[in-house]
């Protein structure tokens, strides 16, 4: 299993976020992940960085270590003709290092251009059609394209890395596997979804990476670290379904006024015991995770979770999991 950094956009400056995967690169974290937002789920978290940009900048200040999007939506805020064309540009800036992440996405995000938020279905017939214009252009040469949702009018990428970009697909259920299965270099997960990997790797003939990440709340006081995650993470306990939905901060806020510190913690790994990290980290291998990045909570905390990652947790990772 390889062990990843996430950069949050939602809570963090974007000059941070540069510097903070700097570090995580020279403290040996394996790859990482950053998100692409327009809003962040609660106004505390304060921030919503163009990811793009950042991974421009990333591609500049590192050297070695895997990029990529967890993940770009590619249906409604951006046209899949215009992802494709900054996923090629990312390739060659990062000279290969960069992976595509895509997914169904959220209603926070994809409100803002004013065309409504489409039911479940019309987002999955809508993703299907995106990631095949994405892959025509990145095989070079004009593409034409007339489907349902999207027309493309003789679009031509002319800046392609050596190799295509691979694509990661986020899947939670039954289909958006399947649609994995047939179009995706990688599957990708926020949730330990076992039967999803499974149909996955049997419809691929396995081998494939398959990506997860978890929350965490590191720090040496726990009931300290609890809080902090139920302060920027509460949303969290929400689910899935109820998330892809939500239109802003204030309804995420809204959602989780029931929730509690206690809720939150189970969910969300907290304090210093290794033990606890490697049983939630052990859950995903179990059910086939290849790749599992961490997202500490707090643009405040960064620095000392990567302390602790360095002197603790990456070695005690490696040695169960290496």
């Amino acid at each position: 299993m390889d062990f990843g950094y996430t950069l949050l956009c939602e809570q963090t400056p974007p000059k941070q976020l540069v510097s903070d995967l700097v570090e995580a690169e020279r403290i040996g974290f394996d790859y990482s992940v950053i998100s692409d937002h327009y809003f962040p789920w609660l106004e505390v978290q304060g921030h919503s960085a163009y990811a793009w940009s950042v991974l421009g900048a990333l591609a500049q200040a590192t050297e070695r270590i895997p990029l990529m999007t967890f993940v770009t939506c590619p249906i409604m805020r951006y046209h899949p003709a215009v992802v494709a064309q900054k996923a090629a540009t990312m390739g060659v800036l990062s000279d290969g290092r960069f992976t595509l992440g895509l997914g169904a996405g959220e209603n926070l995000n994809e409100h803002v251009i004013g065309k409504g938020w489409p039911s479940a279905d019309v987002r999955h017939e809508m993703f299907a059609e995106a990631v095949e214009i994405i892959k025509k252009l990145f095989g070079g040469g004009y593409v034409h394209y007339r489907g349902r949702h999207y027309t493309v009018d003789s679009a031509k990428l002319y800046d392609l890395p050596a190799e295509p970009v691979p694509i990661g697909m986020a899947a939670f259920g039954a289909r958006a596997g399947a649609l994995a299965a047939e179009h995706a270099d990688a599957l990708v997960s926020d949730q330990p979804v076992g039967d999803v990997v499974e149909l996955f790797n049997q419809r691929t003939g396995g081998g494939k990476p398959v990506y997860g990440q978890i929350p965490v709340s590191y720090g040496a006081d726990y009931d300290e670290a609890v809080q902090n995650a139920y302060r920027l993470w509460k949303h969290g306990t929400t689910g899935w379904k109820v998330m892809a939905e939500l239109p802003g901060p204030v309804n995420f806020e809204a959602s989780a006024k029931t929730a509690r510190p206690e809720d939150v913690a189970e969910a969300v790994p907290c304090g210093n015991d290794i033990d606890h990290y490697l049983a939630t980290v052990q859950q995903w291998a179990d059910a086939g995770f290849t790749h599992m990045s961490f997202l500490q909570i707090g643009a405040d905390r960064q620095e000392r979770f990567r302390d602790w990652a360095r002197a603790e947790l990456l070695p005690a990772l490696r040695e169960r999991f290496g």
